[in-house]
C-alpha cells in the first residue's frame, strides 16, 4: 500500500513539474477541477470503508472460507467470477467490499477473479449502458470473448501464488 501511495505521489510531483514549465496550463483551473472531483470522495469513501468493516464482521468466516477460501479452488474461482459479474455499483462500493471479503478469508485467486469479473463483465453496466448504446449484436460478442477472462485471471493468480512458495 505504501508503494502505491509513494508511486502516485512521485507521479503527481512529476506531472506538476512538467505542467509548471508550460505557459498554457492554468493552474487555478486544474486545482479547482481536482478539488471538484475529490470532494464527493471525501464523504463517500469513509462511509464505504466503515460499511465494509461492519460487513466483514457480519460475514460468517466458516461459510466464506468454504465458498471462496483458498481451498475452494476452481469452484471458488468460478463462483467469485459469477459474483463479480452481478455485483452492482462502482469502485466506491466494490473495493471496500473486496477489502471486507479479504478480511473474511476469501482467497487471493478468488478475489482476483471477482474483481476481474466486476471490471470486465459488470452486468449492471452492460444492461444500463452497453446494450442501449452499442447494441446487442456487439455486446453478446464482447461478453462471449470476455467470459473466460475472470476465471483465467483467478487461475493465473493461483499459479503465481504456488510458484512464489
Amino acid at each position: 500500500m505504501l508503494l502505491a501511495y509513494v508511486s502516485v505521489a512521485v507521479l503527481t510531483v512529476l506531472v506538476i513539474y512538467v505542467a509548471s514549465r508550460r505557459e498554457d496550463v492554468r493552474h487555478g483551473e486544474v486545482l479547482s477541477g481536482g478539488w471538484r472531483e475529490l470532494r464527493p470522495l471525501l464523504v463517500r469513501l469513509p462511509v464505504a470503508l466503515l460499511a465494509a468493516g461492519f460487513l466483514a464482521a457480519l460475514i460468517p468466516e466458516r461459510w466464506m472460507l468454504m465458498l471462496l477460501g483458498d481451498a475452494s479452488g476452481i469452484v471458488g474461482i468460478l463462483l467469485a467470477s459469477l459474483l463479480g459479474a452481478v455485483l452492482p455499483g462502482g469502485p466506491i462500493v466494490t473495493f471496500p467490499l473486496a477489502m471486507a471479503l479479504a478480511s473474511a478469508g476469501v482467497g487471493t485467486p478468488q478475489l482476483v477473479a471477482l474483481l476481474t469479473a466486476w471490471s470486465v463483465l459488470a452486468l449492471h453496466r452492460v444492461m444500463a449502458f452497453e446494450i442501449p448504446m452499442i447494441g446487442w449484436a456487439f455486446v453478446w460478442r464482447r461478453l462471449a470473448v470476455s467470459l473466460v477472462l475472470a476465471p483465467l485471471a483467478g487461475l493465473l493468480a493461483a499459479w503465481f501464488l504456488s510458484v512464489g512458495r
